[in-house]
């Protein structure tokens, strides 16, 4: 192979490379923004419903950010079912935790009383 050949092979390999990742990105991003408007509109409907002070309302949303982008990771991973629901399990009570931190006492005991409802409803609708 010529060195004039080799050079239109390795800059071909890289704008095939580069558009790859330019398409991870930006699907990445795409997901992204859509996860932070439904956080967004989550933690508004929990401020409504638990009375949260604005300062509570931006720690629920990063941390439904957080956990949501943690869950789907797991979710979509190619372990068996077993372990996801395990893990999921875990990273719901790590979840939990972080969210006791901020949240007043009487405020996660109503968070944890809806979260609970919410596969019932599903089911029964």
């Amino acid at each position: 192979m010529t060195l004039k050949n080799r050079i239109h092979l390795l800059g071909l390999s890289t704008i095939l490379v580069g558009g790859f990742v330019l398409a991870q990105i930006y699907i990445h991003n795409k997901n992204s923004k859509e996860i932070k408007d439904i956080a967004s509109e989550l933690a508004l409907e929990w401020k409504e419903k638990l009375g949260l002070t604005p300062e509570q309302t931006k720690k629920l949303e990063a941390t439904i950010i957080e956990f949501t982008i943690l869950k789907n990771e797991i979710i979509n991973s190619n372990r068996s079912q077993k372990f996801i629901i395990r893990d999921l399990q875990m990273t719901q009570q790590r979840e939990h935790r972080k969210t006791k931190k901020y949240l007043t006492s009487a405020q996660f005991t109503a968070y944890v009383g809806v979260n609970k409802k919410i596969p019932n409803e599903l089911i029964d609708a």
